[in-house]
């Protein structure tokens, strides 16, 4: 169950590039293409300013938690890659994070 749920499938998908359809978002070839493309650039620049926008709301209406969960098509490639670009993010951020790619090892 998340709070905020992020869909990615309109991001470039590695899938379709045959030398990274059997690795996945935490391999740096894949990260690399995800990455490169301007609407990943403008996507990830408009997450991450909403999330740091919403962590103190949600902070000050009493919250100890926020699930966030971003989504595509097979979790391995995209959502993988953005997941933990965010992840890093909250921690240089200071806050604590941690990440969990449900579907990375599913076929």
């Amino acid at each position: 169950e998340a709070d905020l749920v992020f869909d990615v499938r309109c991001l470039p998908n590695p899938y379709y590039v045959e030398e990274l359809r059997h690795k996945t978002g935490l391999d740096a070839p894949v990260r690399e293409y995800v990455l490169k493309w301007d609407q990943t650039k403008g996507f990830i620049t408009r997450l991450l300013n909403l999330i740091d926008y919403m962590i103190p709301l949600y902070c000050d209406e009493g919250k100890s938690q926020l699930v966030i969960a971003i989504g595509c098509t097979g979790g391995h490639h995209r959502s993988v890659t953005i997941a933990q670009l965010l992840y890093e993010h909250l921690i240089e951020k200071g806050y604590r994070a941690s990440v969990n790619h449900r579907d990375i090892h599913k076929n």
